[in-house]
């Protein structure tokens, strides 16, 4: 795949060495991408080992999703500055060790504590990954063949989440979905010490080690106090305190941002029309989205009573088709334009979301699983890319990186907010009933609570969007070259 010219001895060693570093970063980011969806399968059984409540079963998830999405540019910043082989083997020795503590769990506590430290190893290791490939293979085809290789290896890792979650729990146990983590760990952490080179950056001279603490804390306050509505009421203490101290941090993060020499976020970028509409516009979707994973699976499971492999093979469609999507969209948008599919996607997304929102616990696969399945993917698939697009279009080569991470983490920590939401939904929905019929109605609440939501998001974009751009000529031939391929 990296290509080297045989223009003296050493050629054939230069060539092993690129290999080894492609591996490296694709079973890095194959770990990362699998863990966010992999666990959603596994779900009921965890509950039933640890004695999980509802909030504790979603904490699963988030505690995950928000340390991941709220550290990951501050991840990036630390491989710049001390070492990407350094940074990467940290990130992948500790997101190792918490599988190896989550898959051992005794507690709700124990696992909770283990995901949450999954999601800073995963915040470590995820934007080095790229950035080992992008200093270490050198520019033309070769780097072209070794980043759409880390592309589709992330969105094989997506895809592949809840067909491995359901494989390793009716074969094995639930513990299996974290501690299969260890082995490929073990191995990626031996051949990135023989393999990889050291590098650093040049232009980064301190970390914005606050500004990362005062987002991830704010928003997960903010998450805890929607979870506790369902329980306190909005104006309980118990719901009120954390939404009002969450709001507080992220008020001072924006402060710290502002003030900072070098921050984390440079809040000059929101000034820009794109930057800012299609952030907003993927925090929005993420809202409503991500939660679809964690509701079907529980859907598929608690309802229809499936094994976790039979859910996770109900769910292989889904997976599909959001690849389907998301590869079809550079063609798509060479003829519509960016902002039109991505408003076309997530309208498609949002029919799929009302059509899921009328499940029942009597539901045949094909019109309560494959049909919206399918149409919610597909939308979904469409809409990222172009947001993608639009949102990390620079000039400034030195731009790229930071807006990519910063789409990336509006996206995963909407998503985290959304599970929130729609949980609380759900549990108002059924009541603390339990059996399959209230469940199939709390479930289907979410989903039509979602369905508004990007009926909003649609509405935003067709206001907010900047008016489509002429594409160039790679563009419009459907290349595309050089935008990011979301998993």
């Amino acid at each position: 795949m990296p290509d080297t010219a045989p223009d003296s001895a050493a050629a054939p060693s230069r060539a092993l060495r690129l290999w080894a570093v492609v591996l490296a970063a694709c079973a890095g980011q194959f770990l990362v991408v699998l863990d966010v969806s992999v666990v959603n399968v596994a779900l009921p059984s965890m509950r039933d080992t640890l004695d999980l409540s509802p909030t504790g079963l979603q904490w699963v998830v988030n505690a995950y999703t928000l340390t991941f999405s709220g550290l990951m540019l501050l991840g990036g910043r630390a491989a710049d500055l001390f070492g990407r082989k350094r940074v990467f083997l940290a990130g992948v020795a500790l997101f190792s060790a918490a599988s190896l503590a989550g898959g051992l769990a005794r507690e709700p506590w124990h696992l909770l504590a283990a995901r949450g430290i999954q999601g800073v190893g995963a915040a470590i290791l995820a934007p080095a990954t790229l950035t080992l490939l992008t200093t270490s293979v050198p520019p033309g085809p070769a780097r072209t063949r070794a980043v759409a290789t880390w592309s589709a290896v992330g969105a094989g890792g997506g895809a592949a989440g809840g067909l491995v979650g359901g494989v390793l729990t009716d074969a094995l146990s639930w513990r299996w979905v974290l501690l299969i983590n260890v082995p490929i760990g073990v191995l990626v952490l031996v051949a990135a010490v023989l393999w990889l080179t050291e590098s650093r950056g040049e232009s980064v001279r301190r970390l914005d080690v606050p500004g990362a603490l005062l987002a991830t804390l704010g928003l997960g306050a903010v998450a805890y106090g929607i979870v506790r509505t369902d329980s306190a009421g909005w104006t309980g203490p118990g719901a009120l305190g954390p939404l009002l101290a969450g709001l507080a941090l992220l008020g001072l993060f924006v402060t710290v941002e502002a003030r900072s020499p070098e921050p984390l976020v440079p809040l000059r970028l929101f000034r820009r029309r794109a930057v800012s509409s299609a952030n907003l516009a993927i925090f929005i979707n993420g809202l409503a989205m991500f939660a679809m994973w964690y509701f079907l699976s529980l859907y598929t499971q608690n309802v229809l009573h499936y094994t976790p492999l039979q859910a996770g093979f109900a769910l292989v469609p889904h997976s599909l088709t959001i690849v389907l999507g998301s590869k079809t969209a550079p063609f798509l948008m060479a003829r519509v334009g960016e902002g039109h599919l991505a408003v076309l996607g997530s309208a498609m997304a949002g029919l799929g979301y009302l059509w899921q929102g009328g499940m029942d616990a009597g539901g045949g696969y094909v019109t309560a699983l494959l049909g919206p399945g399918v149409l919610m993917s597909l939308g979904a698939g469409l809409a990222a890319t172009p947001l993608a697009t639009i949102a990390t279009a620079t000039g400034a080569p030195g731009e790229a990186g930071l807006l990519s991470g910063l789409f990336g983490t509006s996206r995963t920590m909407g998503g985290a907010l959304g599970l929130a939401v729609l949980s609380t939904v759900a549990a108002a929905a059924t009541d603390g009933r339990a059996d399959p019929a209230s469940l199939a109605e709390g479930y289907g609440a979410a989903f039509r609570a979602g369905a508004v939501t990007l009926a909003v998001c649609v509405l935003f974009m067709l206001f907010a969007l900047p008016r489509d751009r002429r594409r160039p000529a790679a563009v419009r031939e459907g290349t595309q070259e050089g935008a990011p391929e979301l998993p």
